[in-house]
């Protein structure tokens, strides 16, 4: 992984980061990088509400929020951003206004590495849309300007489409931090990461790869 500059993450839900790229901003952070992640609802949504119920409609977005925040602190990420759009109303959002958003977050931080989902191809249509808004805000600025775009793409036509990932991040030497922002979001997690730990101690191959390694799309905009 090459020092950056700043590195601005930006998804719309609490745990995108942790699924996807939580090794990789530990080891930014550990290598002195400023991270700054941008999460754009507080997954009020969320279909984890319990059995028995431990939560509803009106407190979830308070449990959500306390599991984001502690996500962030198991990474060490100082810089967290709850921008305070609605869950699964993302995709409703007028255009303009979102690329605004993104394009504010470019012109303050000056980021040369920017992380996102790959519109199109990220399966729920609020990880689409927020995709969709980082895309054209980095493409509307001139090509000496822009930062790198990483993306993360999983729909199942994604190989077929674009093909299999040209970055590989080594996280290798995060892993505790990478479990502790997945442990973190609990209310969402709990029942996968039980079934994770139990193949992680198996030394499942697959479990094992998913820990130490993250991959991502370089976003070409040729």
């Amino acid at each position: 992984m090459e020092k950056e500059r700043h590195v601005l993450v930006i998804f719309p839900h609490p745990d995108d980061e942790a699924f996807g790229v939580s090794g990789t901003i530990s080891t930014y952070i550990e290598m002195g990088v400023p991270v700054t992640y941008a999460c754009l609802t507080l997954g009020e949504m969320g279909r984890n509400l319990g059995n028995p119920p431990f939560a509803n409609r009106e407190t979830l977005p308070m449990i959500r929020k306390k599991e984001l925040q502690a996500s962030a602190d198991a990474m060490g990420l100082t810089d967290l951003r709850m921008m305070g759009l609605r869950d699964k109303t993302v995709e409703f959002e007028d255009d303009e206004k979102m690329v605004k958003l993104v394009a504010d977050l470019i012109e303050e931080l000056n980021p040369s590495l920017l992380i996102s989902f790959y519109p199109g191809l990220s399966v729920h249509p609020d990880h689409d849309a927020t995709g969709r808004a980082v895309v054209e805000a980095v493409r509307r600025m001139t090509e000496f300007d822009r930062p790198k775009l990483y993306t993360i793409a999983f729909d199942n036509k994604t190989v077929e489409q674009i093909g299999h990932p040209d970055v590989h991040h080594d996280v290798s030497g995060v892993t505790e931090k990478k479990l502790g922002a997945m442990n973190a979001h609990a209310s969402q997690t709990v029942w996968m990461m039980e079934d994770m730990q139990k193949r992680l101690d198996a030394q499942d191959p697959d479990a094992l790869k998913w820990l130490k390694t993250e991959h991502f799309y370089t976003y070409s905009f040729k």
